[in-house]
């Protein structure tokens, strides 16, 4: 937004902050606490602002009146991040419940038949004929050091509000 400042020929340019419904672009930088680079993105990710859960709810908070050009780092505990491990979540089956070319890292996607929920699981190992599964976050119990860089903001639009997510170029893709 530009503005005039007075009766001279002098413009303010004055950044729209990050705040509810706006759509931030961002990139991101994920660490563990030994400095380690863990994750980071490839192309800007593009979220809608305010409580939306489209991007975890302390980087959020961190971001909140920020605007494009902006730095912040924040340290998430594991309870604020990707969550704690849960030792219920990792499981051993019989390897013949599995394909034939099952190997270590390998995802699986179970549905449970009551609640009709999902839960990814990944193989951890294979060891006489048993398969250990982990359902955890592969990030669950870690504190992160989550760096970004706003490259964007700019006001939601009615639909991206009303379907409480950002829109890709051109508009609703889904």
């Amino acid at each position: 937004m530009l503005t005039r400042s007075g009766s001279s020929s002098h413009f303010l340019f004055l950044a729209m902050q990050i705040k509810a419904n706006t759509v931030v672009s961002l990139n991101y930088s994920m660490f563990n606490m030994e400095g380690q680079l863990i994750d980071q993105n490839r192309e800007p990710i593009v979220y809608l602002h305010g409580d939306y859960d489209n991007i975890l709810p302390a980087v959020e908070a961190s971001l909140e009146g920020k605007q494009a050009g902006d730095k912040v780092s924040v340290v998430l505990q594991p309870e604020d991040g990707f969550g704690d491990v849960i030792p219920e979540f990792v499981r051993e089956e019989d390897i013949s419940a599995f394909p034939p070319d099952i190997e270590v890292g390998m995802m699986f996607e179970t549905r449970d038949p009551e609640t009709e929920e999902t839960m990814q699981f990944r193989v951890l190992s294979i060891d006489a004929g048993v398969v250990k599964l982990d359902g955890n976050h592969p990030l669950a119990g870690m504190t992160i050091r989550f760096d970004t860089e706003v490259l964007e903001v700019r006001a939601a639009t009615d639909e991206e509000v009303v379907h409480g997510h950002a829109h890709g170029v051109g508009g609703h893709h889904h």
